[in-house]
This record gives structure tokens, sequence and C-alpha cells, in this order.
């Protein structure tokens, strides 16, 4: 059975790889244990490609990338019948969703057939083409990024498809100590010293599945639980927690939003080497679970309110069991 030791050293490489952006990786290492896909928005230049490419170098999986484009089609993700005129058959040719950890570049670039086919992907563990359907492997995490400065020629992502994300990542700019930190990174890269970078022995697909086991073992007491309950009945019953609440709220967190929730928290409590859940590991984890479940009322938006806020208000009104 994995330890927590193995994932410290990945950690720990990966943050020594992708400067600045700690709460990234710890996000991509979560998503990874909890069996779920990163929704993460930031500006360019801010090494989202990068993460998950260091992150398959880290584990014994293979990556690929999709660049999500206006003409891109949903067979140019799933794959399609090709047709073998030696024999006259049709023969499948995967796409490059058949990977462990896919990277689907600005996503909200493509149309809503291609959006729907990797929701199917995302969402059952496989792809349907014609008639027959096709498992996806055990070991696969979809990490999305989008860019929230350009908005002309994209194609908003619906709240089903959202609701599919395990969390919604937003990263932003490093501070000045973390840019030293990361032109000397490229200097070292480009140079000859950097080719000896040494990578930690990657995590098999064993080691992975077995940290899952050991998550979903972790201890929970009751109060935890019914925290997590609470703070998601909250988004569904506002009115019961103060007029704000009741006037930003439209729509609350789906059931889907009590498992991630419950999920993140345990993963975040076991990579941080504790055999028992917090509340405050459901405070750490809340806000990047609840950004993409929540829709807000024209008057919260009106008046400048982001979800973020909400959350904040939620986790502040809502006692601890």
């Amino acid at each position: 059975m994995t330890d927590n030791n193995s994932i410290k050293k990945l950690r720990v490489w990966l943050e020594s790889q992708i400067i600045g952006q700690q709460s990234l990786v710890e996000r991509l290492l979560i998503a990874l244990l909890a069996d779920g896909h990163l929704l993460v928005e930031g500006a360019p230049g801010l090494a989202k490609t990068k993460a998950i490419k260091i992150l398959a170098e880290g584990i014994e999986g293979d990556f690929h990338r999709i660049q999500f484009t206006p003409d891109l089609l949903p067979s140019d993700v799933t794959g399609t019948d090709i047709f073998r005129p030696e024999n006259g058959s049709f023969q499948f040719q995967e796409g490059p969703i058949f990977h462990n950890l896919v990277l689907a570049d600005e996503i909200n670039r493509a149309p809503a057939k291609v959006q729907s086919a990797l929701l199917e992907a995302m969402g059952e563990r496989q792809i349907s083409v014609g008639k027959t359907t096709y498992p996806l492997p055990e070991l696969f995490m979809v990490m999305a990024t989008q860019n929230p400065i350009e908005q002309e020629g994209t194609y908003p992502l619906p709240e089903a498809q959202l609701d599919r994300f395990l969390m919604h990542v937003r990263v932003d700019y490093p501070d000045a100590a973390a840019e030293r930190e990361i032109l000397q990174l490229v200097r070292n890269e480009a140079s000859s010293s950097g080719k000896n970078v040494s990578v930690p022995d990657p995590l098999s697909k064993a080691d992975i599945l077995a940290a899952r086991e050991s998550i979903l073992s972790l201890h929970s007491a009751p109060a935890v639980e019914e925290y997590i309950v609470q703070l998601i009945m909250a988004t569904r019953h506002p009115e019961n927690y103060g007029t704000n609440l009741k006037t930003w709220i439209e729509y609350g967190a789906s059931p889907r939003g009590t498992i991630s929730l419950d999920r993140c928290a345990r993963a975040h409590a076991w990579i941080n080497g504790r055999d028992f859940v917090s509340p405050d590991d459901v405070q750490s984890v809340a806000s990047d679970v609840l950004r993409h479940r929540l829709i807000l009322s024209f008057e919260a938006e009106a008046n400048g309110i982001s979800t973020d806020d909400v959350i904040d208000e939620l986790l502040r009104l809502v006692p601890v069991a």
C-alpha cells in the first residue's frame, strides 16, 4: 500500500518544478487521489499546461494534450471507425481521450457537441461510437483549462458539464520571490545542468489505486459528515441563513457536490499526513469544490458578488457540528 511519503516526495518534486503554484499542485494531487477531474482557470503563462505534464512524469501513466478549437469535432477527441478496404471492415481507431492524463486546453473554445462528447468520457468513463461502447483506462483524469481574459469566440460550459468537474481552481500570478525562482529554473533547464534533473520513482497505477482505498477508509466523524451536509443544504435553502444568502443564490449544489466535498476533504487530510478528516479540511477545499456548482442571482451579479464571496459567507454562517 502506498504511504504518504511517496506522495510527499512527488509533491516536493512538483513544487520544485512548478514555482509559486503550491495550491495548484495540491489540487492536482487531490484530484488524482480522489478520482476526479480538474477545471483550472487562469491567465496565460501560469504553468497550467506544464503542471499536468510534470505530474505525468511522476506517475506511471501516459499523457496527451488536446487543443480545443471552434472547428474541433467529437471524433477528434473520442476516435472514429476507420474503413479497411483490404478486408472490407471497419476498425476503431482510438482518439486522444484514451490516455491516463488528458489536458483539455482552452476547453471553452470548442462547440457544444465536442463538450458533450467529453462529458460522457468524464462522467461515465467510457465513450460511444456508433453502437459500440469503449471503456476508458481505470486511471483516468482530465484537467481542463480556460482563459478568463478572452471571451470572444468561446462557448461557456453548461452547468451539467461544470458539475462533472471535481474542482474548479483559479490560479493567480506568482509573487516577486517566486518570479525570481522561475527565472533561475528556466535558465537551469536551458543549460546542460538542467538536463540532469532527477525525477522521483514514478508512482505506479497500483500505488495510486491503493492510496485511493486508504483515503476512502480514512476516519470521518459523524459531526464532520453532518457539517458537509449542512454546507450543501445551506446552498439549497439559503433563506435559513440570512437575507444576503437568500438574495445571492439562485440554485444550490447538487448531491455530486456533497460527494466531491467529502472526497476532497479526505484527500486533503491524507496528503497532509492525517488519519482523520477535520472541519478544517472541509473548509480548505470548499471554495474549489463549490465555486462552479452555485448559480448566483441577477441581483448578486449586478452588485459584484462573486461565488467566492458567497462561499466565504457560507463558511462564516454554517456552524461546525
